[in-house]
C-alpha cells in the first residue's frame, strides 16, 4: 500500500532532521549534541506556540491583521501577566525564535543573545505555578560550550546553522493547528539518538510500539482516566502514548512522573510541551522515586505504565527506614540491594487506584528468582494483585537484546488466576531490531481482554497452582511451546534404511567387480 501524503511528509521530515542533526554536530558526539538539536526545536516550538495563541486571541477580538512577532517589546509587556497565567511562560517579540534567527548571522554576540533569551523565558515563569515546569529547561543547551567550537566566532557560526536548519524544517503551521509534526519529530530524534547511543540510550527511551501496548493494556474498557503515572519516566514517551490512545482531554488530571537523571528529566518536560501538553497538564518531578518519591499526596492513579531500569542497585535494607515505608512494608521484605526491580513494582502497586491497572516492563529474572524476590511474588499472588504476565520478544529495546516481560497489576480482579501470554514470537525484524507491529499488539490485546486459554499462546492459571510451583510466574512454565518437529514413522524409516544399506552393498559389489576386471586386463 502506498504511503499517504501525511506519511510521506513525516518520512521526509524524519530523513531531513536526522541528516541535519548529523551534519551539524561535526566532531561532537551525537549523544552530547542531541541537547542542541532538541533544545533548538523546543525554542522554535514555544515561540510559534505563543505567537499563535496571542494572534488567535487578538484576531478574535477584532484585530484581524495582528501579528505578535511584529509588535514592539514595550507594547507586548501589557499582555505578559495574563499570558503567563494561561501558557506558563512569556517571550517578548524580539526574543522569538523567528526574530532571533533573522538577525543571527549578523549578531557577533549571538551566544550572549541566546543565553539572555533562554534566561528570560525561564524567568518569565518565576513566582508562578509554572516555575518548576520551566526551570532549567535550557540548561543542557550550553551556547558557550567548547563542544560547539574553540572560539566564540566558531560557536556562533554553528549556532546560526542550527537556527537555520531547525527553522527551515516543515513542521506544520500553528495557525491551522497542524502542529503534530513537532512532537513526532522530537520522538523520532530521541529514538534515533537512543538507537545510536546503545545502552545509555535504552535507559531513557522505550520504543513507541511497546509504549503503545502498555498504555492500551492499562485502559482496556475505559474511555477516560483520572491521570497517568510513570515512576521512571525517562523522556516521557510512555506517558504521552495516553494522549494518542485516549486523547489528552480524557486524561482528566494530567500526566505525572519522576526521573532521577536531570538531563533526561529536562527531555521529558520538553517532550510534554512539544506534544502540546501545557504546564498545568503535567507534573514531573526530579529525584529518586524509591527513596524520595514525589506525589505522596496525590490521589491514586488509575493508569500506571513503566519501564524501570533493570536490576539496578538501591538502598534496600541498608536504609533502616525502608522496611517501614508503607510502600514496601506490606510484603514484609525488601527487594535485594543489587536488584531494585520489585521495589519499583511495590511502589507502583502502592500508587495504584483500586479501579486502576499498572503495566510494567520487567527483567525476566524477577519472575522466578528465589530469596526476597520470591517472598515479594508470594505477597503479590496471595493478595491476587497479579493480573497477567506477558512474555515479550527478544531484541525490542535499545541497548539490550534480552527478552523482557510485562507484569500487569490490578487491585480489583474478578477471579483468582493469572493470565500468561507468550508473545515471544510476535515481532517483525526491522533494521537491526525486532518490532512489535500493530497486528502483533492486537493479538496480545485480544488475548488479554478475552482472558481465554489459547493453545501455545495463553494460559489462565489459578493462584493456588502458582503457589504450588513456588510462586514461579515465568510464562514458559505455564504456556507450552508448540512442538514444530516433524513426526517420524520409525517403522517406515527402518525399512528405508534397510533399502539404502542393501543398495549400498550392491554398489560395492559392482565396484569390486569393475576393479577386479581392470586388474585382470593389466
Amino acid at each position: 500500500m502506498a504511503p499517504t501524503t501525511k506519511e510521506a511528509q513525516r518520512a521526509e521530515v524524519h530523513k531531513t532532521i536526522w541528516r541535519i542533526a548529523n551534519d551539524l554536530r561535526g566532531s561532537v558526539d551525537g549523544w552530547d549534541f542531541k541537547s542542541y538539536v532538541l533544545g533548538t526545536l523546543f525554542y522554535r516550538f514555544i515561540s510559534e506556540n505563543l505567537s499563535a495563541y496571542i494572534n488567535r486571541n487578538e484576531r478574535a477580538a477584532g484585530e484581524q491583521d495582528f501579528d505578535y512577532a511584529r509588535l514592539g517589546d514595550a507594547q507586548a509587556e501589557f499582555g505578559r501577566t495574563e499570558t503567563v497565567d494561561e501558557k506558563g511562560f512569556y517571550i517578548l517579540p524580539s526574543e522569538l525564535f523567528q526574530n532571533v534567527r533573522r538577525g543571527a548571522a549578523n549578531d557577533a554576540n549571538l551566544n550572549e543573545t541566546l543565553a539572555r533569551v533562554f534566561k528570560n523565558i525561564e524567568g518569565s515563569a518565576v513566582g508562578t505555578d509554572a516555575e518548576d515546569d520551566l526551570k532549567g529547561l535550557f540548561d543542557d543547551l550550553d551556547v558557550n560550550s567548547s563542544k560547539l567550537g574553540n572560539t566564540v566566532a566558531k560557536r556562533n557560526e554553528k549556532l546560526v546553522k542550527l537556527l537555520d536548519a531547525i527553522g527551515d524544517l516543515p513542521l506544520g503551521n500553528f495557525e491551522d493547528n497542524s502542529i503534530d509534526l513537532f512532537g513526532d519529530a522530537y520522538e523520532y530524534l530521541m529514538q534515533m539518538y537512543a538507537s545510536s547511543a546503545g545502552k545509555s540510550g535504552g535507559e531513557y527511551y522505550t520504543p513507541q510500539e511497546v509504549s503503545e501496548l502498555l498504555a492500551r493494556i492499562t485502559v482496556v474498557g475505559k474511555t477516560e482516566v483520572n491521570k497517568v503515572y510513570d515512576p521512571a519516566v525517562g523522556s516521557g514517551s510512555l506517558l504521552l502514548k495516553f494522549a494518542k490512545v485516549l486523547g489528552k482531554e480524557n486524561v482528566r488530571q494530567g500526566f505525572y512522573g519522576q526521573e532521577i537523571n536531570l538531563n533526561t528529566y529536562n527531555l521529558a518536560r520538553i517532550n510534554m510541551f512539544l506534544h502540546d501538553v501545557n504546564y498545568e497538564q503535567f507534573n514531573l518531578a526530579h529525584g529518586d522515586t524509591l527513596t524520595d518519591p514525589a506525589h505522596w499526596d496525590n490521589e491514586p492513579f488509575e493508569a500506571i505504565v513503566s519501564n524501570p531500569p533493570y536490576s539496578i542497585k538501591w538502598d534496600g535494607d541498608a536504609n533502616p527506614l525502608m522496611i517501614n515505608d508503607p510502600r514496601f512494608a506490606p510484603a514484609g521484605v525488601l527487594a535485594p540491594k543489587s536488584k531494585a526491580d520489585l521495589a519499583f513494582t511495590m511502589h507502583i502497586l502502592s500508587w495504584l487506584a483500586v479501579n486502576g491497572t499498572a503495566a510494567i516492563v520487567e527483567f525476566p529474572g524477577v519472575l522466578y528468582r528465589g530469596g526476597a524476590e520470591q517472598k515479594i511474588r508470594k505477597y503479590l499472588i496471595d493478595n491476587n494483585y497479579v493480573d497477567a504476565v506477558i512474555q515479550l520478544p527478544p531484541d525490542l529495546f535499545f541497548g539490550t537484546t534480552i527478552a523482557t516481560c510485562i507484569i500487569v497489576l490490578k487491585k480489583s480482579k474478578t477471579n483468582n488466576a493469572v493470565l500468561f501470554i507468550d508473545a515471544s514470537a510476535e515481532f517483525t525484524r526491522v533494521g537491526n531490531k525486532n518490532k512489535l507491529t500493530e497486528p502483533h499488539q492486537q493479538k496480545v490485546l485480544h488475548a488479554f481482554t478475552s482472558r481465554q486459554e489459547v493453545a501455545h499462546f495463553a494460559a489462565l492459571v489459578p493462584n493456588e497452582s502458582l503457589a504450588a510451583n513456588d510462586y514461579n510466574i515465568a510464562v514458559s512454565s505455564y504456556v507450552v511451546a508448540e512442538d514444530t518437529r516433524v513426526a517420524i514413522d520409525i517403522t517406515a524409516l527402518n525399512v528405508e534404511i534397510a533399502r539404502i544399506v542393501a543398495r549400498q552393498s550392491e554398489l560395492r559389489t559392482s565396484i569390486d567387480a569393475i576393479v577386479a576386471s581392470l586388474d585382470g586386463e593389466n
